[in-house]
């Protein structure tokens, strides 16, 4: 199949899963235009806030795109469209990355290749998970800081810092010596896929070595654009918290930066928790009032603050799966 044709799939597939969440959305649309009207000049600034959000992720993947080889024919203004439109697939994606990361490498192929194409999403993929990683660890550290911790929140934030550490020693050996392989080996233990799994590693054994090759030599040999990768996406969620901080800004004024950290670290580690669900469906909404409530605020705050935020990701939803039809030449 062409191109074009999965990339209408895709396209297909987001306009249902968009028209699916709106005709479940679990609030009345008069009750949700009141909460819009309430949020006032905040709204359009959240919007605005993602556009620089994305910006620092496209940066991340241009980075690793140009430091395994030529790239000259990308440029980065079609790199941040396929990021655009990659994350919007994600958000109405169950199990998160199964919809937006074979887009990016379908899209990227004509450009660079295949395998390198392939390499650099799963590097950036890895590069995103780590950031997150970081993202949960600095927020325990913060909350030991400057909160008066208990002896049973101490067990949920010693289990979060080892959940971490140990996805975190998992990842560097990845970045070590690939992933590629390592995942087809894993999925040839699976009942279900063990069969395909090894048809497929016997196939395409050549490229997965080469895809792995890629993937170890940015670790290996360009340590500062692997570091300074990982460091724009760390950035992009601390920019990131800047959402939480002007939408609970309508609600009151005494909340801190450093209150909208913890909130959103909490919250994303809850709802990611929840992998399997399109947009976090429930887990962000819970998630933000858990964290909220932690910090002896409101639980109703969380609430608002996940409505309003679910607003942004569908606007930004649909922007993305419209500038999948958009500047899409033809490339031999």
């Amino acid at each position: 199949m062409s191109t074009p044709r999965f990339r209408n799939l895709f396209l297909l597939f987001g306009i249902v899963a968009v028209m699916v969440m709106l005709c479940t959305f679990n609030i009345s649309y008069e009750e949700l235009l009141s909460n819009l009207k309430r949020a006032g000049g905040y709204l359009p600034l959240v919007l605005l806030l993602w556009l620089f959000v994305y910006l620092i992720n496209t940066l991340s993947w241009y980075i690793i795109v140009r430091s395994s080889g030529d790239s000259s024919s990308l440029s980065f203004s079609h790199l941040y469209k396929l990021t655009v439109s990659a994350f919007s697939l994600n958000y109405v994606t169950p199990v998160g990355l199964m919809g937006g990361e074979p887009y990016r490498i379908m899209e990227l192929t004509p450009y660079v290749g295949v395998e390198r194409a392939t390499s650099s999403v799963i590097l950036y993929v890895m590069m995103h998970i780590c950031s997150h990683f970081l993202f949960w660890i600095s927020a325990v550290v913060v909350f030991v800081s400057f909160y008066k911790v208990s002896w049973e929140m101490g067990i949920v934030l010693g289990l979060i810092i080892l959940f971490c550490l140990l996805l975190g020693i998992l990842f560097v050996k990845g970045y070590r010596h690939g992933m590629a392989v390592a995942c087809i080996r894993l999925g040839s233990k699976i009942p279900l896929l063990k069969k395909h799994a090894i048809r497929f590693a016997d196939k395409y054994r050549v490229q997965l070595e080469g895809i792995d090759r890629q993937i170890s030599l940015l670790h290996r040999q360009r340590k500062s654009a692997f570091y300074g990768a990982l460091f724009l996406e760390y950035l992009a969620r601390i920019v990131s918290c800047g959402e939480i901080w002007l939408i609970m800004n309508v609600l009151t004024t005494h909340v801190s930066f450093m209150d909208c950290f913890l909130i959103l670290a909490f919250s994303s580690l809850l709802a990611n928790l929840l992998f399997f669900m399109p947009m976090q469906i429930g887990g962000r909404e819970g998630g933000l009032a858990l964290a909220v409530g932690g910090l002896s605020m409101s639980g109703a705050y969380g609430v608002y603050t996940a409505l309003i935020t679910r607003v942004r990701e569908l606007v930004w939803v649909v922007i993305g799966l419209g500038l999948m039809k958009i500047g899409n030449k033809k490339k031999s």
